[in-house]
């Protein structure tokens, strides 16, 4: 084909025109070799290429990565036409140079070139990159004058502008006067709504639809993982898996539904949907790779997760990947296993980020390698060329903060170069708390106040510390500014996966089925763990009753009805997994340290800071959390 292409070139007679069919052909081949001796085979002849032979040259050289080429094509071209701005405006929209494509668009306009069907999408495309949705509704104006509003991919790439740029109402009136519609401008409508949180109106397009694609399914699982609704994300994966399914899973669909196993902390199911990646071929893909080690390490095993990282080809540890493996071992506090993982990041050659470092910080922290910690952050700008940013400095105040140098986490805000945000008063509010500093904790706690004027834990962390320290009249005061702001206190809550199944328990909740065996069991816990030098530490009971009650009220903290629900239904050598919203009080920490001593099972309890595995009375942060 080629050749006879090529033959008439050595012809003098060969037109101008027919340059057009040759750089076509080598846009599919991607020759750049070859249609830069084409291009200069005109070049010696003498010839300026027309708007059509000019348009194939801007696409041959932009599908070859050689966007500048293809620009000063573009650019000292002769002759103007809509075919070569759609070419242009094409290419710089597929390199996302979204500000130059609305420029080349504006002066395709000026010129009188209307735009069609290929030019509109493209434009669209770049509105919604830019986020600007007044540009898009003067694009939006122009189809309606040159009659393309209701072209099916006119129309699609319409909604997708207005979704992307946060506005449904106007997405759904397109989508309703749209005469014919195909999968794609459902897909487009579905994705928006679950973006904002409206499952309900995607699930009831989703049943309307004549036809779903991939895209379609894929959609519905991401927008219900994204929303916190797991078990509809895995309901809807297993509709996928039916043997009459007309549309099977792909690598997208997988890395979509593994986030739902992490909000239900659906280990197995989570193990079930590796194996039919493993079967499908799927486990191959370096992405599936990376949501799998995210989901290992999110679920709690570190083992599983670091074995799939271990797996994959050193080639295709993308940055991704390695960032997910630090953050994993951070969240674990395994800091030494972070500092590990970082260092073969950098001899593999791969340059970290600012996620890279908020991990390696976190594993610092939650390992009290302060000194370690610190050498890193002191060289991320001048070594590693990443600038600090607010979760960094969260990072080095909890750092420090933990390892009591509260003062020192002070100046180090004071010497910022931003505000202080939300997360670092956070951290030095904990900080506060866990040294028993009020100074500290009131000070942070009232920045936060102004901040988060919304977050009850804020409130509740100085309330107990009032309390623990005796200032009743200021906790009464803390109590009255809750409800005058109404703002609603989140009660703690754990849960554990049986069976397939999640069961949630609250503090002191006696609905569960089983609640008479679990309290029963939980009444005669303390003899057993007193024997083995158990001391109630009621500090963390911190109402103004008796030590009696006080000790009642921690003995019904949600992760030990969860515990205890677990030990009752689950064999031996079952692994203990409960998750729970709240930081885990350190009363509770030291009576799982206990019961994983006397009743010779491994807990692990992910609370909202980080892992804990407990085993043989003893705990992975060994006491520094």
């Amino acid at each position: 084909m080629l050749k006879i292409l090529l033959q008439p070139l050595y012809q003098n007679s060969f037109p101008p025109s027919s340059y057009a069919p040759i750089f076509q052909y080598l846009i599919a081949k991607n020759c750049l070799k070859l249609g830069q001796q084409v291009h200069a085979h005109l070049a010696v002849r003498g010839i300026y290429p027309n708007g059509l032979v000019a348009a194939k040259m801007v696409a041959m050289y932009a599908s070859s990565g050689e966007i500048d080429s293809a620009s000063r094509i573009f650019d000292n071209a002769t002759e103007h036409s809509s075919l070569l701005y759609n070419a242009m405006i094409r290419a710089l929209t597929l390199y996302g140079l979204t500000e130059r494509t609305i420029q080349i668009y504006f002066q395709m306009h000026s010129l009188g070139l209307r735009g069609d069907n290929f030019t509109f999408p493209f434009v669209f495309k770049s509105c919604a990159d830019l986020c600007d949705i007044w540009l898009g509704k003067c694009v939006h104006g122009s189809i309606l004058r040159c009659g393309f509003v209701f072209d099916i991919y006119v129309g699609t790439s319409l909604i997708d502008m207005y979704v992307k740029c946060g506005d449904l109402i106007e997405a759904r009136k397109q989508f309703d006067e749209m005469p014919v519609r195909d999968v794609s401008s459902w897909n487009a409508l579905i994705a928006g709504y679950m973006k904002d949180g409206l499952f309900k109106y995607a699930e009831e397009l989703f049943e309307k639809m004549p036809t779903r694609n991939i895209v379609s399914w894929t959609a519905m699982i991401s927008g219900y993982a994204q929303n916190g609704l797991a078990d509809k994300s895995l309901r809807l994966f297993d509709k996928m898996l039916d043997r009459d399914s007309e549309v099977r899973p792909n690598w997208v669909t997988i890395m979509s539904v593994l986030p739902a196993c992490v909000h239900s902390a659906e280990l197995e199911r989570g193990r079930k949907i590796h194996s039919f990646a493993r079967e499908t071929g799927l486990e191959k893909n370096p992405s599936v790779q990376t949501a799998l080690i995210a989901m290992y390490a999110k679920c709690g095993s570190l083992v599983d997760a670091r074995l799939c990282f271990d797996q994959m080809n050193q080639k295709e540890k993308k940055l991704v990947a390695w960032n997910t493996m630090i953050s994993a071992y951070a969240s674990h506090g395994c800091g030494q296993e972070a500092i590990s993982t970082f260092e073969d990041m950098i001899r593999a050659g791969v340059q970290p980020d600012g996620i890279t470092f908020t991990g390696l910080l976190s594993g610092c922290s939650h390992s009290g390698l302060v000194d370690v910690g610190l050498r890193y952050f002191d060289c991320m700008s001048s070594v590693y060329f990443v600038e600090p940013g607010h979760d960094h400095y969260a990072c080095v105040v909890d750092l420090l903060g933990r390892a009591g140098r509260l003062v020192d986490a002070y100046n180090l805000i004071s010497q910022m170069p931003m505000a202080a945000g939300p997360s670092i008063w956070g951290s030095l509010l904990a900080a506060g708390r866990s040294h028993r500093n009020l100074e500290i904790a009131e000070l942070a706690a009232k920045k936060l106040f102004i901040l988060e004027p919304d977050n009850s834990g804020n409130y509740v962390v100085l309330s107990n510390m009032y309390a623990e320290a005796g200032m009743w009249e200021e906790v009464n005061d803390l109590r009255i500014q809750l409800k005058s702001q109404r703002i609603m206190k989140n009660p703690g809550c754990s849960w554990i996966e049986f069976e397939g199944k999640a069961h949630l328990f609250l503090g002191g909740d006696t609905s569960h089925p089983q609640a008479e065996q679990i309290y029963m069991f939980l009444e005669a816990l303390p003899a057993k763990i007193r024997a083995a030098g158990y001391i109630p530490d009621t500090t963390f009971a911190l109402h103004d009753v008796s030590e009696e009650e006080k000790e009642q009220n921690l003995s019904s903290h949600s992760e030990r009805l969860a515990i205890a629900f677990g030990i009752l239904n689950t064999s031996p050598d079952t692994v203990l997994r409960v998750t729970k919203n709240l930081r885990i009080c350190g009363d509770c920490h030291t009576v799982i340290k206990l019961i994983s001593k006397i009743y010779e099972r491994e807990i692990i309890v992910r609370d909202v800071n980080r892992f804990h595995h407990f085993k043989d009375g003893c705990c992975s942060c060994r006491d520094y959390w």
